[in-house]
């Protein structure tokens, strides 16, 4: 029973809206369904857990069930970890050795990458992740992997993900408390890529934009490496708090009526149409007009697309990403986001579509559900990665800058 286990991957998504849990399996034909499961979260806001009871409930809800459909216990698993706590931050760092030229050796590439992380950070701080960028031998940039080159000085460029040391405690403590054990904790965007990105869009530049219930995580690759990493705290539960708000109705019933009725753009919505909304309290419900919601919810769409577009554009990355914009996420089936998006951003745009598991359910391939198949992806990844030995230093190289806290 212990060598199945070792053949399983199970990753936890602890979402604003929902937990999910997706347990996959290892063949030789690759990674293969065996069961999921899905409960309300409760006790999360922003990434952030308020009540720590509540989200164990939710957590141990979406296990049980995925242990059910799935046939084995679960007892570890990958965790994502998002919200507007996490930052990025671009390094880099290097050695110098003299006049005359030397081969490069594993020890000075770990010496160059420590020099490289080796920047002051708030005591209440994470590295959760640390990836490389390219090596700089002496005057030539762009060295994937520098082992056994020769050089004077040897530099790294490294990316490296940060997040607040108790909000991803707390997650992690929530599901231990679930009966979980963590085995990594993984910055969502970079797990969701695995899943929805492309080689030549990495190749050629791409930003991928998480639309959560809590707040938009954004991750950019170019040249295959990871040049920047943001949050833009506004995602799908602020445009139904908008509506609640704007329509005086319990927010269930205007998480009902953004999914049934929305529309980001209030031109798309026919004149005429009449929806009906309960009131609060014992108010009889009344009769509004459905271009009423579009005319809540676009200003938050160009809101969310303006403070993206500006985030980008000041961190110089808005020219780099040529593969344009990819949105995932619960928040990105908003109808008309794609056109807000497009009007503001002025890149290519596509909605990301998750590769599946074989034998997986069809409501999975959605792209709410990225971001838990892309932590199995990256799961399967970094095993076949810390698997290889002797044959490839630069797999072993990857894993050293993805492993937390390397």
């Amino acid at each position: 029973m212990a060598n199945q286990y070792e053949h399983l991957i199970t990753a936890i998504d602890v979402g604003s809206a929902k937990t999910c849990a997706l347990v996959a399996e290892i063949t030789d034909a690759g990674l293969r369904y065996r069961g999921h499961g899905i409960a309300e979260s409760r006790g999360s806001r922003k990434g952030v857990i308020v009540d720590l009871d509540k989200a164990v409930g939710s957590i141990q809800k979406a296990v049980e069930q995925a242990e059910d459909a799935a046939g084995v216990p679960i007892e570890r698993a990958l965790l994502g970890v998002a919200g507007a706590h996490v930052r990025g931050v671009n390094s880099h760092g290097g050695l110098s050795f003299g006049t005359r030229s030397r081969e490069i050796t594993r020890e000075e590439i770990r010496l160059a990458v420590e020099k490289a992380r080796a920047i002051p950070l708030p005591a209440d701080r994470e590295i959760l992740h640390l990836l490389p960028q390219e090596f700089i031998l002496d005057d030539q940039a762009g060295v994937h992997d520098p082992l056994g080159m020769m050089a004077t000085r040897l530099e790294v460029r490294v990316h490296m993900v940060t997040a607040a040391s108790s909000a991803v405690q707390n997650v992690v403590t929530a599901v231990n408390r679930a009966g979980v054990h963590v085995d990594d904790t993984v910055f969502e965007p970079l797990a969701g890529a695995d899943a929805v990105l492309r080689a030549d869009e990495r190749e050629l530049g791409v930003c991928l934009v998480d639309l959560g219930a809590g707040a938009a995580n954004l991750i950019v690759f170019q040249e295959g490496a990871v040049i920047h990493t943001a949050v833009i705290p506004i995602g799908g539960d602020h445009f139904t708090s908008d509506l609640s708000v704007g329509l005086c109705t319990p927010v269930a019933e205007a998480e009902k009526i953004k999914k049934l009725y929305g529309n980001a753009i209030v031109t798309l919505i026919p004149e005429g149409n009449e929806v009906e909304v309960p009131s609060v309290g014992d108010r009889p419900s009344r009769l509004i007009s459905q271009r009423m919601i579009g005319e809540i919810l676009e200003p938050r769409a160009r809101e969310l697309f303006e403070m993206l577009r500006d985030n980008l554009r000041h961190a110089g990355m808005l020219e780099v990403c040529v593969g344009g914009i990819v949105l995932s996420g619960g928040a990105s089936r908003l109808p008309g986001i794609l056109d807000i998006a497009d009007s503001v951003l002025r890149r290519p745009l596509r909605l990301s579509w998750p590769t599946p598991l074989a034998k997986m359910p069809a409501t999975l391939a959605e792209p709410e559900y990225a971001t838990v198949l892309g932590l199995v992806f990256y799961g399967h990844r970094a095993r076949l990665a810390r698997g290889i030995q002797d044959e490839r230093w630069s797999s072993r190289l990857t894993a050293l800058f993805a492993k937390k806290g390397a």
